[in-house]
Order: structure tokens, then sequence, then C-alpha cells
């Protein structure tokens, strides 16, 4: 078989007698092409190979100038290439360092994490408001603000009861019940506790019947708890109920449980309470909640001072009354625990709204599952983003406890009635007169309903019903009117004012300008009055 020569895949092979440089065409017959031999220097000349140059020839000068060239370090081809170099890099893309590569994914990944967080935290909010709040879960995009009472108040009753305690008696009784009214303008808010053995008239038959404690009234209203239909019922009529004894238009409800104290408590990381035994006591001890340990620890015993409690001892403490021997410091029994309730409370709200609680993803979901468990409300989720809001711009020291029960000026007591140790009006059973006054005193944007001064008010002349009638009229604009009665018969004035108290300048200044006619005397009152009467006014004619 005759040899074809070699071959190489994609490459045609060398003919004999073929030059370098040589086109090839394996169709045309072969011809041998004449080589230009001819070298192109660049200067348009061209100069054939082996040639020597015209003008051109290689002498001692060049060969010298060569050499300093070198001896000289040949700086100018140096600065020559740099310059190529620098150019070169200018117009090439410019590489990224390393560092701020890394660094730019760092963020980038911090970014991807922090959504994801915010969405875990979003879903959470969102599967608990679902439970919580009134309305659709979407209006929480929404800023409305609260409902409002004639003060400008918006006010929430929040109730407490013990379903979820396995071991406790009377479960779905309100035994903590507290109103908490807050100023969306003036950023304050008071807070005092209902008396959970206030004697009251149910207004229906009730398991105790037509009247006894005003914690069964929740019950009372509906004993379904499965229809969250039933609930709102619960809340909304109660809060009527608890209204109309304190002279409140109570717009909000709030029910939770036991376990929402305790879990919330923890969620945060604990809280701090300033705990202070009643009458002079170096601190609490109420054994009531030891069985739980066999009676080998104390779950309420503490010295006066600021500890820092855990969901259980917080939970132990808000129950704690001091009605198991031994105990002391709670001798006030269901007074001293609402004052502890609301240490409690407010000890969380400060705790809730920290930084540290803020920024950490564990303790903000742990408080929205507390919440979103174990609280129903009737707050409409549009108006969640300006409750908590409030909540961070009120500071601790604007919110202000107040106390039925506080000595000389209590305006409720601890009594027997129909053979029940029960909790009534100072004023006497049934009658909220006082309370309502000293609630409208702390509450009322009124300057004269708060300095609450005591007005006597007397009949000087000879048409009967004058003082009364004038009573009235001062009630309905929010003055103290503590006693109306007969002026000893003399001459008087239109209206004559007799001001006992210089203090009280807001109502002294409202008398003025309800009667502009009137007289105003610093002595020589017509009748004895009791000493803590502010202003007697005597009417010789009927006030125009």
């Amino acid at each position: 078989m005759k040899n074809k020569g070699p071959t190489i895949d994609g490459f045609v092979p060398r003919r004999n007698g073929s030059q370098l440089g040589e086109l090839h065409d394996n169709h045309a017959k072969f011809k041998v092409q004449p080589i230009d031999r001819s070298l192109h220097t660049g200067d348009n000349d061209a100069q054939r190979a082996g040639v020597p140059r015209e003008r051109s020839g290689l002498g001692r000068s060049d060969i010298d100038d060569s050499l300093r060239q070198i001896d000289d370090g040949g700086s100018v081809h140096k600065k020559h290439l740099f310059r190529r170099s620098r150019q070169n890099l200018s117009k090439s893309p410019k590489r990224r360092r390393p560092v701020r590569r890394i660094i730019k994914w760092f963020f980038i990944l911090l970014l991807i994490a922090g959504l994801g967080l915010g969405g875990y935290v979003g879903y959470k909010f969102l599967a608990a408001g679902g439970n919580i709040f009134k309305g659709s879960i979407l209006d929480l995009v929404q800023n409305q603000p609260l409902k409002q009472d004639s003060n400008g108040r918006s006010n929430f009753l929040i109730l407490g009861t013990s379903e979820d305690d396995p071991g406790h008696g009377g479960a779905y009784l309100t035994d903590s019940m507290m109103v908490l009214s807050i100023d969306q303008t003036n950023k304050n808010a008071y807070m005092f506790s209902v008396p959970r053995d206030l004697y009251v008239k149910y207004g229906m038959a009730c398991n105790s019947g037509y009247a006894g404690k005003i914690n069964e009234y929740f019950n009372c209203v509906s004993d379904n708890y499965n229809s969250a239909a039933d609930e709102q019922k619960r809340l909304t009529e109660t809060q009527a109920f608890v209204g109309n004894i304190f002279g409140l238009d109570i717009q909000y409800g709030i029910h939770v449980n036991n376990t929402v104290i305790k879990e919330a408590v923890d969620a945060v990381g604990g809280v701090d309470v300033d705990i202070q035994g009643s009458n002079g006591d170096p601190g609490i001890l109420d054994r009531n909640f030891d069985w739980r340990c066999n009676y080998t620890c104390y779950l309420v015993k503490y010295d006066n001072g600021v500890h820092h409690l855990d969901g259980a001892h917080a939970l132990y403490l808000a129950m704690a009354r001091g009605d198991v021997a031994p105990t002391y410091g709670l001798s006030n029994s269901n007074f001293d625990r609402e004052k502890n309730q609301q240490k409690i409370i407010l000890a969380l709200k400060d705790k809730a709204v920290t930084t540290g609680t803020l920024s950490n993803i564990g303790k903000v979901t742990g408080l929205i599952d507390a919440l979103g468990k174990n609280l129903r409300t009737n707050i409409e989720t549009k108006e969640i983003r300006t409750l908590m809001q409030l909540g961070s711009e009120i500071k601790s020291s604007d919110i202000h406890l107040i106390s039925l029960q506080d000595g000389d000026k209590s305006v409720v007591t601890s009594g027997n009635y129909n053979g029940a140790s029960v909790v009534m009006p100072s004023a006497g059973i049934y009658d909220y007169t006082d309370i309502k006054a000293f609630i409208a005193q702390n509450l009322s944007s009124n300057p004269v309903t708060r300095e609450n001064a005591k007005i006597v008010v007397l009949n000087g002349s000879d048409t009967v019903g004058v003082a009364q009638s004038a009573a009235d009229t001062l009630k309905a604009k929010g003055f103290n009117v503590s006693l109306v009665d007969n002026a000893p018969t003399g001459n008087y004035s239109d209206v004559e004012i007799y001001v006992r108290d210089n203090t009280k300048t807001a109502t002294l200044d409202a008398l003025k300008s309800l009667y502009s006619n009137a007289v105003i005397k610093t002595s020589g009152v017509p009748l004895a009055v009791n000493g803590d009467v502010s202003f007697v006014i005597v009417y010789g004619t009927s006030p125009k």
C-alpha cells in the first residue's frame, strides 16, 4: 500500500516542494510562488533580507549609545513601560479586593437574616393578633386613635380569671379587676383596682342571687367559654356595669388568665418589683402556695425592697393576700394584693419596652406567644399601633396609682353584709356617690372637679327650692356640693360667696364667672359648717 505521508487532524500537510507562507489551493495545479523577502521596518522603507540598508550602517557610535542605555538602567525604557502598564490597568476592569467583597456579602447575609427574623416575628404577631384583637389583622397597617370619653381619656377594664389553674376554685370569677385610664394627648395614665368583694346588685339572677360580690358578674353574663361572641358580650356588658359604678365610660375590655402573667414575665427575663409590707412590717409572708412544694419552700416571702421575680413568683405575689397563717405584711388583704398587682403590671410594662427586650427576638416572640394564647380583648387591630406607641411614650413617672382605700380618704370599707365579709362604699351599701366623685377628681379634665372643693349651698330667700335648684346646677358643672340648707333669717345680696380656703383658685374663678354679680366675702359665714368646707354660697334671690 502506497504511503500518502503523515497527516495531523485539522491541518493540511505540506506538499513536497511547497514553501513556507505559501497559500494552498487543493483544486489548483501545484505552482511555486516567488517569496517576497522584503523586511518592513516601520519607517515605510522596505529592505531586502541580507542586503545592507542604505545610510543605515551600524557604527561604533551606535554600539556606544546602546551600552550607555544599559549602564543608566534603561530608565527611559522603564518609564515607558510603566506608563503603558498604568494605561492598560486604567482601561481594564478594576479588580475587587477580597476584603471589600467579604464585607459586602456579610451585610447582604445580615440583611437576609434580618428580613427572615422580621418575617418570623411578623408571622407570630399576625397569628397571635388573630386571636387577641377585634377586626381584620390586615388593619394593623392603620394607626387609628383610641376611643375617648368626655375628658379625652381612653379607659380599659382588665379582668383576670384562673380557669387555667387546675387547683383553683371559682376559676371563672374575676378575682383581679383593674381600670387603666390613658390620656393620649398629655401622655399620662391612671390605674386603680376594683375590689373583687365589692357588694353590688347584678340586675339579673346569678349563682349567688340578684346581689353579691362584683367578681361574679363577668361569668354571670354568659358561662359559654367556647364562643368568641359570648366572650365579647361578657367584656362589653362588664365594662358598662363597672363603668356605671365608678362613673366612667369604659371603652375597652381585656381578659387575661394566670398563665399570661407567668409567661409574659418569663418572656422578658423577669421583672423588678419594689415589695413593701403593710403597717410597718419588715416584708411580706404568705404560705398559701407552699403546698406546691410540700411546704419545703417559701413561694411568697420577701424583705422590704426591690426583688427580681420570675414568672411563677410574680404570679404568686399577684395572688397573695395573707389569708393563710403564718402570714405578715398583708394585713389589708385584697387591698395589698391589688397594690402588688399594679406594681407587677408596671414593672412588666417597663421591661417590655426596654431596648434589651425589643432587640431580643426570643423575648419578643415569647411575649407575643404569651399574649396570643392567654389574652382576649375588644381592642380593634387598627388601634393596636396607637396603643403600642403610647406604651413606649408614657413614662412610668406619669402613671399614677389610685387607691380607693387610703385611711381617712377611703371611699370603700370592709364589713359584713348578709352574713358575708364584703367591701362596700364608705357612704353606705349601694351608695357609689363618693366613689364616683373620687374617680372624677383624679381623672377629670375639669380643674373644678379635680380640686373637689366642698361647697355648702344656703337659701337666704323667701322662695322655696332656690338652694336645691342652684345646687343641681352646680353639680352638673362639676362642683362638689356637700350640703344644701336654709340660711339664718337676714338680709342677703342676690349671691354671696364666702371663701374659707383660698387655695382652691380654680373653683373660685369658676364661681365668679358663673355669678358675675356675686359679693365675695372672707369672713362672717352665717352658718357653722365643717372645717373641710371651702366655700359657702348664700342665695338671697333665685340665681339668674
